[in-house]
């Protein structure tokens, strides 16, 4: 058993607990694509979240309008306060492009607008869609440390899943990063960035007005994203981050448009967004050259916990992914992030009028 206390305060899974929390003035947020409908993973959050029955759920749909209907039909037969965003809905594309807010879409835009809709609760609560392992300790976990002052709370967990370890994306790029930068930057952003144990984890909790306070960006760079904003906004001492134990997920493959490859570029942009935010513009080619020292040394590292564990590990592949990694270690291109919802030329009701009005068209 451990108890080390990193940065920001952590909190360990030591008795299985589901603490009190605030879940009766709290919004969960889900991104949901067309692909989780009636799955068995998606219905088993469903039917967790009746158990939870927080104030509002808040689905950020990104689904083709002829499955909108009954996606929503879908999500309206659980038993709690459900609210289905389609983020591509007519109407609320207008208002943004209205707005000067139009642009690429994923999942970042997807929660961006969720959250325009959910903050009438004092807690917003995010996860993914797709965790099999769900459980309504979950949710009570992230409020917990925001009943206790904090305003930033990440979830934490391991990834192991079919003999041998996933998170590879965390593990093989976003970790050697972060280290190859605290090599040559001292920079307090940077030491944030380090502090946190999944810093990819899509569950994570916040007051509503921190979320209202979020740069987000588009797509996959959301959870670095989400990072970048709360070391400015929460710091250290507002931050927190809580074990939620094993998770398994879907998975990916590492090219092709949806996969880790071209996720590691939009992380790392993030990443670099986030980090040119306070200061800090490293040399990349300097850079591009420790992350792969950085990473080499680690996977030797992974491969001994692996044997350790009695796990399978194919270090030619994690090297292979290094390799796609490091394509991703470049200056960042043209800003893209959405604007805070605090001072957006856009009224968050508008956006929820519009996107009521989308769904009661398809229904």
């Amino acid at each position: 058993m451990e108890y080390v206390q990193e940065r920001v305060t952590t909190l360990h899974d030591f008795a299985d607990t589901v603490p009190d929390a605030p879940t009766d003035r709290t919004s969960v947020v889900v991104p949901m694509t067309e692909h989780a409908h009636a799955s068995h993973t998606t219905e088993r959050i469903l039917t967790t979240l009746e158990r939870v029955d927080p104030a509002r759920v808040v689905v950020a749909l990104r689904a083709d309008e002829q499955n909108v209907s009954k996606i929503h039909e879908w999500l309206s037969s659980y038993e709690f306060a459900c609210e289905t965003v389609w983020c591509g809905g007519p109407r609320v594309q207008e208002r943004l492009r209205k707005a000067g807010l139009d642009g690429p879409h994923g999942k970042g835009r997807d929660v961006w607008l969720a959250i325009g809709v959910a903050s009438d609760n004092e807690y917003i609560v995010f996860h993914d869609a797709d965790t099999e392992t769900y459980s309504e300790r979950h949710i009570n976990r992230l409020l917990f440390p925001l009943a206790r002052d904090y305003s930033f709370v990440k979830g934490y967990y391991a990834r192991i899943e079919e003999n041998q370890l996933y998170g590879r994306l965390f593990r093989l790029f976003y970790v050697p990063i972060v280290r190859a930068l605290a090599e040559r930057q001292s920079a307090p952003v940077v030491e944030y960035l380090a502090a946190f144990r999944y810093a990819l984890a899509g569950e994570m909790a916040m007051t509503t007005a921190l979320a209202r306070q979020l740069r987000l960006p588009r797509g996959w760079g959301l959870e670095v994203g989400v990072l970048g904003n709360a070391f400015e906004h929460a710091g250290f001492a507002g931050s927190a981050q809580t074990d939620l134990g094993v998770h398994e997920h879907d998975h990916r493959a590492v090219g092709g448009p949806q996969g880790l490859g071209g996720m590691s570029v939009e992380v790392g942009a993030a990443l670099f967004h986030a980090l040119a935010d306070n200061g800090v513009h490293p040399d990349y080619e300097l850079l591009r050259e420790r992350y792969h020292k950085t990473a080499t040394t680690l996977i030797n590292q992974y491969a001994e916990d692996a044997a350790f564990n009695g796990l399978d590990y194919d270090s030619t592949a994690e090297h292979g992914q290094i390799k796609e990694y490091a394509k991703a270690v470049q200056p960042p291109k043209k800003d893209t992030r959405l604007p805070a919802w605090e001072n957006a030329p856009i009224d968050p009701h508008a956006v929820s009028n519009a996107a009521r009005l989308d769904m009661n068209e398809q229904i």
